[in-house]
């Protein structure tokens, strides 16, 4: 499967030396640590099972679950893993493949550029980690979006640093274009690698110029694009693959996006004879990842979740996920990652992590952030922060921003919002119960009382409790 990192198709720095280089045989052996409990971060860019844990990828690290979800792990470099956000992630049994990544100014193209830190592994279930630097002459633009492993040769699609193997799980590395010319990524849109995937003895590699099947091991490859077949894909730029067995089904998913071409469309294509032919459906959709539980498909996209009971005909646009007893709800359409297994469903979005096991009718929230009011920690704090109501948490037009804070029993709980001179902004809440002794959030929409767009700039909030006390914080509003 394939993500979200996605990057314009702009000039790629392995050419002519322009960031400096960390030699691929530096790597640490057999850390092995404690992960720290809880979720790493909200943003989950991908979800992936293996024996009796769940594992998931996010922008601040690597998480698993082994409990269905009653409590997370986190690992981090104190185990040995890479440091920066998941930007690809491979499992099966004890193993588990992860790719790490970040992002840096780059002074000599006056640009902050994403950034590979590197591949782990375990071979234990995760008791202890493995790691490598990102192969190739350089990080920049250099990240793995995607992990496919063949009869023990590691696969990783690396956007500049193209389609790479290992035959030696992971200690040297070779670049593999997956056609007949001469490695150049930024001159050939197909050696700009992004997605993989192993079925049988098919390798596919998803790439910026369409999808790429070798049955020798990356010997000779055929390639499938819009325009070389007369049902094809419906666009070049590969974000996703999966696979669907289903009785005698095997059934090929791809996230398929416009790249070049004006013909092209943003789709979801797929293959049941091996890429010989495919369909189209959710049209001018962005998907970014697949789930299947036996026949039902879902697929994670920009504007929703959803699902399809007849394998692509018809599908259901999950409506927004909400939790009661919570009180909570997801402040994005955008998923990026899902998972289910016998009618266990889970989504990642950029606001966390949804799970469901009656088919969307309840939903529990699992959210990473910081308990207020222990540990040294004030008791309130906002996030994201700074916030921008035009690109934070965007839900129905609005963008949101969290006021966490927590209450020691239940209690009468005000929530107001001051400007810099402190007139009165808007009140959030008016003397609401609220249960405790908990963790809570409400939320502000960056608007007055008067439903107008407050400007840039600093505002202050106050949390009144009752019998306990009014706390302070303050948020920084930049659109």
């Amino acid at each position: 499967m394939r993500k979200i990192f996605l990057l314009p198709f702009c000039v790629f720095l392995l050419l002519n030396g322009q960031a400096n280089t960390k030699p691929v045989s530096s790597y640490r052996i057999g850390q092995n640590s404690s992960p720290a409990p809880g979720l790493a971060g909200n943003g989950i860019t991908d979800i992936s099972a293996s024996g009796k844990a769940i594992w998931f990828g996010t922008g601040h690290g690597l998480s698993r679950t082994k409990d269905s979800g009653l409590s997370f792990e986190t690992f981090s470099g104190v185990e040995g893993m890479g440091a920066g956000s998941v930007s690809g992630l491979w499992t099966s049994g004890d193993t588990i493949w992860v790719a790490t990544a970040g992002d840096s100014f780059v002074k000599t193209v006056g640009q902050v550029l994403d950034f590979g830190t590197g591949l782990s592994v375990s071979v234990d279930g995760g008791q202890s980690w493995q790691h490598f630097d990102q192969p190739g002459p350089t990080p920049i633009q250099n990240l793995t979006y995607d992990i496919a492993v063949q009869r023990g040769i590691v696969w990783i699609t690396s956007f500049g640093g193209g389609l790479q193997k290992s035959e030696d799980w992971g200690h040297t590395w070779s670049v593999v274009p997956p056609d007949e010319y001469l490695f150049d990524p930024g001159k050939w849109v197909n050696h700009r690698a992004f997605s993989a995937i192993v079925v049988g003895d098919a390798l596919y590699v998803g790439t910026a110029g369409g999808i790429n099947k070798s049955l020798d091991g990356g010997q000779t490859w055929v390639s499938f694009n819009h325009t070389n077949q007369q049902q094809p894909i419906s666009g070049n730029f590969i974000v996703a693959l999966a696979h669907q067995q289903w009785k005698d089904k095997s059934i090929l998913w791809a996230g398929t996006w416009k790249a070049e071409d004006e013909n092209e469309f943003y789709a979801v294509s797929k293959s049941e004879d091996g890429g010989q032919t495919w369909q189209t459906t959710l049209h001018d959709e962005k998907p970014h990842n697949f789930a299947f539980d036996d026949s039902i498909v879902y697929v994670a996209a920009e504007s929703g979740l959803y699902k399809s009971v007849d394998l692509g005909e018809t599908w259901y646009l999950f409506p927004t996920i909400e939790d009661p007893l919570k009180q909570e709800q997801v402040l994005t359409r955008d998923f990026y990652s899902a998972y289910a297994e016998k009618g266990d469903l889970w989504a990642g979005s950029a606001d966390g992590l949804a799970r469901t096991t009656n088919d969307g009718y309840d939903w529990e929230i699992i959210r990473a952030f910081r308990p207020t009011g222990k540990n040294g920690e004030p008791r309130t704090y906002a996030y994201p922060n700074p916030f921008s109501p035009k690109r934070h948490n965007i839900l129905q037009e609005d963008g949101y921003v969290r006021i966490q804070y927590n209450t020691l029993k239940p209690s009468t709980v005000t929530i107001k919002v001051f400007d810099f001179a402190m007139d009165l902004v808007t009140t959030i809440l008016e003397s609401q119960r609220r249960p405790g002794p908990r963790d809570l959030n409400e939320l502000w929409n960056g608007k007055n009382d008067f439903g107008d767009e407050v400007a840039n700039g600093v505002y202050f909030y106050s949390v009144d409790i009752e019998n306990d006390g009014t706390y302070w914080g303050k948020i920084l509003v930049a659109n």
